[in-house]
């Protein structure tokens, strides 16, 4: 299945980024790939496919490594050929955010992931997705050792 989005790994978990055209995904994407040590997956488009319960990301061809920077242009960068998705990110404005949020996930090709609504523009965004990726990952291995 092919989704409009932004995917990077970051510490070994796939984020799909989603949100609407100039929602900020290629922005925060870019942040997390010179600040944190994200890899690019997938810009624009993204290309998700389920095996074994897990649910698979890369980009299409004839976008692999290529990142669009608004105000600079398509710029190529070192990428990941895919990653298995460990988190939805879906950007919103600052009023969607809750303060203490539920728990969420969203079902993609059969797949339920973790869900994390994000304002994207906030100078912690980056921040708070690597708190979230080091819960989902402290919560997996809790899960492993039952």
């Amino acid at each position: 299945m092919l989704v409009h989005g932004t995917c990077v790994e970051l510490d070994g978990a796939g984020l799909l980024l989603c949100g609407p055209s100039g929602a900020g995904k290629s922005d925060l994407a870019l942040r997390l790939i010179t600040h944190h040590g994200a890899k690019l997956v997938a810009d624009d488009q993204v290309i998700l496919g389920a095996a074994r319960d897990v649910l698979n990301a890369s980009a299409p061809a004839s976008l692999a490594g290529l990142l669009e920077v608004r105000g600079v242009g398509i710029v190529p960068l070192a990428h990941k050929a895919g990653t298995t998705l460990t988190l939805v990110v879906e950007l919103c404005d600052r009023e969607a955010v809750s303060r203490m949020p539920e728990p969420e996930t969203r079902t993609l090709d059969g797949c339920a992931i973790p869900l994390m609504r994000l304002y994207p523009h906030d100078a912690s965004a980056p921040a708070k997705l690597c708190l979230m990726i080091a819960r989902i990952q402290a919560e997996s291995e809790i899960r492993d050792d039952i």
